[in-house]
């Protein structure tokens, strides 16, 4: 959910380029050697979310990191490969999009597992997703919290029950969640509610509605700064969508990020 967020951090660390999707054109040869980007936007740890949105599940990322693997020893040897990898950041970040678009949406699910149960299941796929990356060489690995996703617009439009106030029941499952990842590196929980419940304390005017989209949900699929009731100032507002930050807001959490994630690179 929150790649840009990554991407900023990336550009605090002096980065000038960032790691390209690694199903672009611009990824092959060479440029995997400055690293590569997997994810894909509303996927998350439970593989079925993924496939509701037609994105590119956990399962399948991992099959590509290995992919990337093969590659990556042609072009540097495995000796080299093997060093690059080893001292490599490695960046997750997911879950959102599974309590969010999938779990408080989807009767077959909500109806089966409460959301400790569901969050049970979350941290299954998790570990074994880490377990697995541990095991190809990956050994500075930055997870990030999930983020309060009862302040997301979307979440306050569907299930905030004719208020405009934080959805409090996910706020408390998000939390939850977070204790169960246990040795966090990367929260972006609480910078993130800061933003939204305090925003002029960091420059920002809008925390609730979003800047971009005009349906129920203020999103939209053609979101962008030509969409009908875009904002014009995308800088004051703390969302740009019904689900993602604004760049502004992003680079606030970007900052918090190399903050807390300082081990990574030392």
């Amino acid at each position: 959910m929150f790649v840009l967020v990554l991407n900023n951090a990336a550009e605090n660390l002096g980065f000038t380029s960032y790691p390209p999707p690694y199903l672009s054109k611009n990824a092959p040869g060479k440029n995997l050697m400055i690293g590569a980007n997997f994810a894909s936007g509303s996927s998350g740890y439970f593989d079925s979310t993924a496939t509701l949105y037609d994105a590119i599940p956990l399962s399948k990322q991992l099959e590509y990191y290995k992919e990337y693997h093969k590659k990556l020893v042609v072009i540097a040897g495995k000796i080299n490969s093997t060093s690059i990898i080893n001292g490599s950041i490695h960046l997750i970040s997911a879950g959102s999009s599974d309590f969010v678009q999938n779990y408080y949406i989807n009767p077959l699910i909500y109806k089966v597992y409460t959301p400790n149960q569901f969050s049970d299941i979350l941290i299954k796929s998790y570990t074994k997703f880490i377990l697995e990356l541990y095991g190809l060489g990956a050994r500075k690995i930055g997870v990030s919290t999930v983020p309060p996703i009862g302040c997301l617009p979307a979440s306050i439009t569907i299930f905030g029950k004719d208020n405009n106030n934080c959805v409090k029941k996910m706020n408390n499952v998000a939390m939850s969640f977070n204790k169960k990842l246990n040795d966090i590196i990367l929260d972006i929980y609480q910078p993130l509610l800061d933003l939204v419940t305090h925003p002029a304390d960091n420059g920002f005017f809008e925390s609730r509605k979003a800047c971009c989209g005009t349906g129920l949900l203020e999103t939209s699929i053609l979101c962008n700064a030509k969409s009908p009731g875009t904002c014009a100032n995308a800088s004051e507002y703390v969302f740009w969508d019904g689900f993602h930050p604004t760049e502004a807001a992003n680079k606030v959490l970007s900052d918090d990020l190399l903050a807390s994630g300082i081990s990574l690179i030392s």
